[in-house]
């Protein structure tokens, strides 16, 4: 009984023991993070918008917490491939992902999906924007977006706009400028911006609603013509392009991207990752190549960038729905 009675005893101080040695250990992974390099997932090719912002952030919060950041490109499937493998990750820091307006789409274009973009996910900050551009190439005949509407009434279903992908803003965007312009398109999805943008340069592409971050280049060298800014102001970079708006096309579209990590990542954890994006984002050198770059650095922290993605997902949704866009997969 003396033996039964001492075990019986011994067993919640063992228990309580072994809680307290796990939480020690725990804390103490969380004070020395991040003690190895972190991954950036990003669901779109190499060259293009978000793997460019990526590795520009990345840089500067391995500045700020001493480790490397090495940028990962995962692409496939509109996004729901890399977003499902970040889902599952151990959520211990290590593995992060750059998301996008897609994060926000997806769950109005693909049916069963396999994560929650809300619940399966912890926001970490919104980094920026990046506003697109109608944009031709310089060998088709426009020169203006009259031009091109004209251009589409005589040739329906023929003059092309690509996308990264479907129902991603660069698709929406194209579907809306077209239902506005009463005109018929042919949608040419890719697999992220750098392709689309190698076609488009190419000409095996019309045109494509693009940001500067991928196709100023082009844009200055004459390969491209862009044809109206779908922001609410003109922008530095591109400052005698005229807004959809100014050209009669009410039409604003925009790619966002921001930090996240999988759900359950420790609070400790998550609060020094969003305290090194605010000091990254805050760095002049960061900014002034986001700017070059044609992009808008507008940081939220956690709990707005949260808020934002909500808001964000049931935009979309009802632009999906009251325009009757019909997503193709």
């Amino acid at each position: 009984m003396r033996t039964v009675r001492a075990c019986w005893l011994a067993a919640p101080i063992l228990l309580g023991m072994t809680c307290g040695m796990a939480c020690a250990a725990a804390m103490a992974q969380e004070a020395t993070y991040p003690s190895r390099p972190v991954k950036i997932i990003v669901a779109f090719p190499v060259g293009g918008l978000l793997d460019t912002v990526s590795r520009v952030v990345g840089d500067k919060l391995s500045s700020v917490l001493g480790q490397q950041f090495v940028i990962e490109s995962r692409p496939g499937a509109g996004g729901t491939l890399a977003t499902a493998a970040v889902a599952r990750a151990e959520p211990d820091g290590y593995t992060l992902m750059m998301i996008n307006d897609n994060h926000a789409v997806n769950p109005s274009v693909f049916k069963n999906i396999p994560y929650d973009s809300v619940k399966d996910f912890a926001p970490i900050g919104l980094v920026g924007s990046a506003p697109m551009a109608l944009t031709a190439n310089a060998k088709v005949p426009v020169r203006t977006v009259k031009d091109l509407v004209a251009l589409a009434r005589q040739m329906p279903g023929t003059i092309s706009y690509g996308s990264v992908g479907p129902g991603s803003a660069s698709h929406l965007a194209g579907e809306l400028f077209a239902a506005m312009a009463g005109v018929s398109m042919l949608h040419v999805p890719f697999r992220g911006g750098a392709p689309a943008l190698n076609d488009l340069v190419a000409g095996h592409l019309d045109t494509m609603f693009l940001t500067a971050v991928v196709g100023m280049q082009q844009m200055k060298a004459g390969t491209l013509t862009p044809l109206a800014i779908a922001a609410p102001a003109r922008v530095e970079m591109l400052p005698d392009v005229a807004t959809m708006t100014e050209v009669g096309y009410p039409l604003e579209a925009a790619y966002w991207f921001g930090l996240a990590a999988p759900a359950g990542t420790p609070p400790a954890i998550l609060a020094k990752l969003e305290t090194a994006l605010a000091e990254a984002l805050a760095m002049p050198e960061l900014r002034k190549r986001m700017t070059e770059m044609g992009a808008v650095v507008t940081p939220l922290g956690s709990k707005e960038f949260g808020a934002y993605i909500e808001a964000e997902m049931r935009k979309w949704s009802d632009v999906i729905a009251q325009n009757k866009i019909t997503i193709q997969q």
